[in-house]
């Protein structure tokens, strides 16, 4: 049987990896096998591209391109095989992470990333996608305490501001693969309504 494909998305701050090991445990407890990732990364090759994506400083294209690069090699060695052994996937980021910072964020045209996507991914799309969402200045404050920053995470609230309107945009554009999920809530309030959006997948 088929696994699961189920991303994490959301801007930097918005609290989407403090609910990874809840989705892991509730997925194990249905009785799946999961297989938790991350983007950019989840890879050897992919781990080597993430520091030099976080943290050098490049021109757009060459961001996105390295980013499709990594997403190849996650595919191929990871994601696919877990999938076709029956496994769940649960990556904490996927595609909709570069229509919100490369092209809703830093303006990169669309159709270069949708581009790249078909190249990239052929028809695969996540089952289901849950979107954090918090206001921008709820994210800004939470990073300001967070570890040292990254270099996305060390810009300004307008970046962030583009980056949740990007994110939303791809939420209303696909609704029924994207549940956008309030995390500016106590904790268990937001496990609620992870348990909810799962249903749609279990």
């Amino acid at each position: 049987m088929q696994g699961k494909f189920i991303t994490l998305e959301g801007m930097d701050g918005a609290g989407k990896s403090t609910h990874i090991p809840f989705i892991q445990n509730l997925l194990a407890q249905a009785g799946y096998s999961v297989v938790s990732t991350r983007e950019p990364g989840g890879t050897e090759l992919g781990e080597k591209l993430r520091e030099i994506l976080l943290h050098d400083a490049m021109h757009v294209d060459t961001e996105t391109l390295l980013m499709f690069a990594a997403r190849a090699e996650h595919l191929q060695q990871l994601i696919l095989p877990a999938l076709n052994a029956g496994s769940w996937v649960l990556s904490d980021r996927f595609t909709d992470a570069t229509f919100a910072y490369q092209s809703g964020a830093k303006g990169l045209n669309a159709e270069r990333v949708l581009q790249l996507e078909s190249w990239v991914q052929g028809q695969l799309q996540p089952d289901l996608t849950l979107l954090f969402d918090v206001p921008v200045e709820i994210s800004v404050a939470r990073l300001a305490q967070a570890r040292t920053p990254d270099k996305f995470e060390r810009e300004s609230a307008d970046f962030f501001t583009r980056i949740r309107n990007a994110y939303l945009g791809r939420a209303n554009q696909h609704p029924e693969r994207i549940a956008v999920i309030d995390s500016n809530q106590a904790i268990h309030l937001v496990e609620q309504q992870i348990i909810q959006a799962l249903k749609s997948v279990l």
